[in-house]
């Protein structure tokens, strides 16, 4: 599953766990409202739960309920949450043969460049909190 599909899985499910607080819900459940596979979407919550976002509630009338306040959830704490790696892997491959002076420059060109996009998107979803999402769908 790519990062973006992650994250997007990941805030759908939190805005239904948003939506329906404080009443505990299944992964099935999630599942079933925001259209996607229940396995993949309890890996999501598992890291969710991992990283103090949402709670796990167990017994026949357990779930997922909310543990952390949509109005204090920017989008960077949720991507951090459920990947492991960033929305660039800085990876600049090497020739087989070397690298020849030019290859070197374009490679620093290409990871100063990733590496300044990282930042920008990074500083963007510390800007946008669940709640701010909420509201924006609520008002369609």
């Amino acid at each position: 599953m790519s990062a973006s599909t992650k994250l997007s899985t990941a805030v759908k499910a939190l805005y239904y766990l948003a939506k329906t607080s404080p009443i505990p819900q299944s992964s099935a459940e999630i599942a079933k409202y925001i259209g996607v596979n229940s396995s993949k979407l309890r890996k999501i919550l598992s890291m969710l739960v991992k990283n103090n976002i949402v709670k796990s509630i167990q017994g026949t009338k357990g779930g997922f309920v909310m543990k952390k306040s949509p109005s204090k959830l920017h989008l960077q704490e949720i991507y951090c949450a459920i990947e492991d790696r960033k929305a660039f892997y800085l990876d600049v491959a090497k020739t087989k043969n070397g690298n020849s002076n030019d290859t070197i420059k374009l490679n620093n060109f290409f990871l100063d460049l990733f590496s300044d996009v990282q930042i920008d998107i990074e500083n963007k979803m510390r800007k946008i909190y669940l709640q701010s999402i909420i509201e924006k769908i609520n008002s369609y």
